[in-house]
């Protein structure tokens, strides 16, 4: 059924509405990506020059239902329920039927005057079949998904808000217009906002023109819409207005649809049957920031895997729906075939792939041959498990019976059946490195470098310093890299000698054990990182790391390439650790 121009048919011209009213009376169109506002209890400026209220509700309304409609009582205290029954005899509240004048609500809100609380309809949740999810403490809200496409917070606002003199906080609900369009469609209505709205407006000839020379004046259509009430207030005029405006239509939002869309470096326009039909077709590379809505959320699964010496990494829904065959292949690119791309998952998984696609004529075979960031991660899992391997015959060399997998916390069996799936700090070390990352995610990934190798136990190493020579007292207060420093100073000694395992035992204190190394420099540079953002020193930290070889000169691109030259580094200072040992425990 067509609707009348609100806006236009509204008295006060548009250039002089406030904008916040002005975008209460447009309509919402049909772009599935806009956030529509549902309710809303809202206050600015409280007594200000630029005071400003707003209540706000929003009713399915059938479309065969005439427009325009009427102010709605509810407009006003900007809740579906006010206050509750009254407690008179029993079942005398056995008809009670929240509703916006007689429709729906799309979202069910209360109120006492001093408390408030919100939730999104059982209808409207369950016929679209949302799951909630509450997020925060204090300031709690929540977030409806649909855990079946997925898509996330479908519809999210405020749980609550308490009222006395002023609003404790201010609520804002808001919905996907795609699914909102969804829910109005299936039940054959239209989206019809129900609101009441307050602003004190500078004192000009457009407002005075309504006012006729009064100092009050309450403005009604025949038709009923809307009610205006203006009047001089503290040196300024007080606008009031109650309306009923259709927003939404009953009409759904375009189809997102990967269905004859262009690909970089494929020829006209891809069908998922033209796709299907490649056996051998084109290549498509990606950015590898593809997979950053993946990885931060644990509803999917990113786990790298190592397939034929070629890392993957097809992230996966639930068991619902995979992308498969998706291939690092340099620092920031994953090689996919367009075939598996239109294997069966939601379009829109398609079309988020796309957005990253990339043409791949702008690429060398030196680009495609950069190292990545799981590879990196690989690297230093080897080093650790080797690590692991070398402490634990080193202890049992003198009577300390602990398992590899004690030591450094990873087990080669464990990695052989189910690669990283276990071990989730190493899922961390492994996401997708940017060359432009921030320096707060520069400094996070440090962190999670730091506590991939945290599991060695201060306690082992020190047994193992003592029965090589070292005093009790004087390893007693020393950290955990210090301890590895000192370690690697007595094996690198007993190498040069071309000892064996048996000399490793000792009761006369090694020569310089206790010296600084420059080789675990690294070790330190990263601890340091992973502690600046907290102690504010990230410029001391940096020098540091300038005085390892970084040209400090690049980090205006991002820190990208600092976090490569450090896992590097840390990857170099566990093989200078593992190699005299492992020499030592060969001979």
């Amino acid at each position: 059924m067509p609707t009348i121009d609100h806006l236009a048919d509204f008295p006060i011209p548009t250039a002089v509405l406030p904008a916040r009213l002005r975008s209460l009376l447009e309509p919402i169109g049909t772009a599935p990506e806009e956030r529509v506002e549902i309710t809303a209890d809202l206050e600015f400026d409280l007594d200000g020059p630029h005071e400003e209220f707003v209540h706000l509700i929003m009713a399915a309304v059938h479309e065969s239902v005439p427009s325009p409609l009427p102010v709605f009582d509810e407009a006003g205290d900007g809740v579906v329920a006010f206050s509750v029954p009254v407690l008179e005899g029993k079942g005398n509240s056995q008809d009670f039927a929240p509703s916006i004048s007689g429709h729906d609500f799309i979202v069910a809100s209360w109120g006492g005057g001093s408390y408030y609380t919100y939730n999104l309809a059982e209808k409207v949740w369950m016929v679209l079949g949302l799951t909630p999810r509450c997020l925060g403490n204090n300031e709690q809200r929540l977030v409806y998904d649909d855990l079946g496409v997925p898509e996330f917070g479908v519809a999210e606002g405020e749980m609550s808000r308490e009222y006395h003199y002023t609003s404790s906080r201010n609520v804002s609900w808001r919905m996907s217009n795609e699914y909102l369009r969804k829910y109005l469609w299936i039940r054959g209505a239209r989206g019809v906002r129900a609101f009441f709205y307050q602003a004190r407006c500078p004192d000009g000839p457009e407002l005075r023109a309504l006012m006729a020379g009064q100092p009050h004046v309450d403005i009604q259509p025949n038709n009923g819409w809307y009610e205006i009430d203006i009047r001089e207030h503290q040196g300024s005029l007080l606008l009031q207005v109650w309306a009923t405006v259709d927003a939404v239509s009953c009409e759904l939002c375009p189809e997102q649809t990967a269905e004859g869309i262009t690909w970089p470096g494929v020829a006209g326009l891809v069908t998922h049957a033209s796709a299907n039909a490649l056996i051998d077709g084109a290549t498509i590379y990606l950015d590898d920031k593809f997979l950053e809505r993946y990885e931060q959320s644990g509803f999917y699964d990113t786990t790298p895997v190592n397939i034929y010496g070629h890392w993957h990494c097809s992230p996966s829904y639930r068991g619902q729906w995979s992308f498969t065959d998706c291939r690092r292949v340099g620092r920031n690119l994953i090689q996919v075939p367009l075939r598996e791309l239109y294997k069966p998952k939601p379009e829109r998984e398609i079309l988020h792939a796309r957005s990253f696609a990339i043409d791949p004529a702008i690429f060398t075979d030196i680009a495609q041959r950069e190292e990545h960031v799981v590879s990196k991660t690989q690297r230093l899992l080897e080093q650790l498990l080797t690590l692991g391997d070398n402490l634990s015959a080193l202890g049992i060399a003198v009577g300390l019976n602990r398992s590899a997998t004690d030591l450094v916390g990873f087990s080669r069996a464990e990695l052989h059946a189910n690669g990283w799936a276990s071990y989730p700090q190493l899922l961390r070390l492994g996401q997708v490195a940017p060359l432009a990352m921030t320096q707060q995610a520069f400094l996070s990934r440090c962190k999670s470098l730091h506590e991939v190798w945290q599991k060695v136990p201060n306690g082992f190493l020190k047994q193992l310093l003592e029965a090589a020579g070292c005093s009790r007292r004087a390893v007693k207060d020393l950290g955990s890299m210090k301890l590895l420093q000192a370690l690697f100073n007595v094996v690198e000694q007993l190498d040069a000698d071309e000892e064996a395992r048996d000399a490793f035992m000792n009761t006369a204190e090694p020569d310089a054990w206790n010296s600084s190394n420059e080789r675990m420099a690294p070790l330190f540079v990263a601890n340091d990182l992973r502690i600046a953002d907290a102690h504010e020193a990230f410029g001391e930290s940096l020098q540091r790391l300038q005085d390892l070889g970084f040209d400090t000169a690049s980090l205006h691109q991002g820190y990208g390439l600092a976090l490569d030259f450090v896992m590097d580094r840390v990857i170099d200072a566990f093989a200078d650790i593992n190699r005299p040992i492992s020499r030592i425990l060969a001979r």
